[in-house]
C-alpha cells in the first residue's frame, strides 16, 4: 500500500486566509520550490527536491500560492503581487538564513520578484523554465483581438488548458496588476548566482525568454542550459538529474562563497 502523505502544516495570512506548507528541517542554505501558474507543492519537480534537501541534510519548503492547491482563497482573485506576497511571508515566516530559491515557470517570475525584496535572505536563484513577465509577453500580446476586447468587457477570459479538463480564468485584474511588476524591460539589479534551465521544445514559455532573463540580471554569475528535446515541464528522469545536477554545483559554489 502506498504511504500517505501527512497533511500540510498551515500559516495564517493577515486576510484571513491561510497558506498550505511542508517542511523540512536541515542546514543552510536551504531550498524552497516556488511552483507553476495553476500548479500546487505536490507536483514532481517539489517532491524530487524535497527528497533531494533530505539527503543533503538541507532546509527544504514547498508551499500553495493563495488560491492554488490546499492553500485557501480563489484562484481568480489572485495576482502576481499577491502570489509574490506569499512567497516573502513564506521566506520571512517559514525560514531561517539563507535560501536557494528554485522556481518552476511562474514561480521563476516569483522568485525574482521576492529575491529583490529580500535579497539579504537569498543565496542563489534556480529558474526551471522560468516565465517573468508572461501575463504581458505570453498571454496579453499574444490574444486576439476578441480575447482582448472579453476581457475588457466581461473582466474575465476562460482559457483552454493543456494540463486540466476544465478551462481556467484570466481575469482583467490578473493581467493589469502583473504590468506593475514586469521586470525584462530593465536591468534586474540582482548580483546572486542564478541558473536556468529551459527546454527548446517548450510550447508554452520560449527558450529566448531565458537569454533574455539572463541579459537583464546584473549578476556576473549566470549559466543557461537549454535542453534540445526539453518540454516545459522537464520532468523526465534525465531531466530531474539534471535539476539535481545543477542545484549540485549552485549549492557548493555558495557555500564555498
Amino acid at each position: 500500500m502506498p504511504t500517505e502523505r501527512p497533511p500540510p502544516d498551515r500559516l495564517a495570512r493577515p486576510q484571513g486566509e491561510s497558506l498550505a506548507y511542508h517542511s523540512t528541517a536541515g542546514r543552510a542554505p536551504g531550498i524552497i520550490f516556488l511552483g507553476g501558474f495553476l500548479s500546487d507543492m505536490t507536483g514532481t519537480k517539489a517532491l524530487t527536491l524535497e527528497a533531494y534537501a533530505r539527503t543533503q541534510g538541507r532546509a527544504f519548503l514547498r508551499f500553495d500560492y493563495q488560491g492554488h492547491g490546499e492553500s485557501s482563497g480563489r484562484f481568480e482573485d489572485g495576482t502576481i503581487g499577491r502570489w509574490a506576497e506569499d512567497a516573502i511571508t513564506a521566506i520571512d515566516e517559514l525560514t531561517e538564513g539563507p535560501q536557494i530559491l528554485a522556481g518552476s515557470s511562474m514561480g521563476g517570475w516569483i522568485m525574482l520578484l521576492a529575491a529583490l525584496a529580500r535579497p539579504q535572505r537569498v543565496a542563489g536563484l534556480l529558474g526551471i523554465a522560468a516565465a517573468p513577465d508572461f501575463t504581458e509577453d505570453l498571454m496579453w500580446q499574444r490574444f486576439p483581438e476578441e480575447i482582448k476586447a472579453e476581457i475588457e468587457t466581461q473582466g474575465v477570459h476562460y482559457a483552454p488548458s493543456d494540463y486540466a479538463e476544465t478551462p481556467y480564468p484570466l481575469t482583467k485584474r490578473l493581467i493589469e496588476e502583473g504590468r506593475r511588476h514586469l521586470l525584462l524591460r530593465a536591468a534586474i539589479p540582482l548580483t546572486c548566482p542564478v541558473r536556468l534551465l529551459h527546454g527548446m521544445r517548450d510550447p508554452d514559455v520560449p527558450w529566448e525568454t531565458a537569454l533574455r532573463l539572463a541579459d537583464k540580471l546584473d549578476s556576473r554569475d549566470v549559466e543557461v542550459t537549454l535542453v534540445k528535446d526539453g518540454d516545459h515541464r522537464l520532468s523526465e528522469p534525465a531531466d530531474l538529474r539534471r535539476l539535481e545536477a545543477t542545484l549540485d554545483r549552485l549549492l557548493a559554489e555558495v557555500d564555498e562563497g
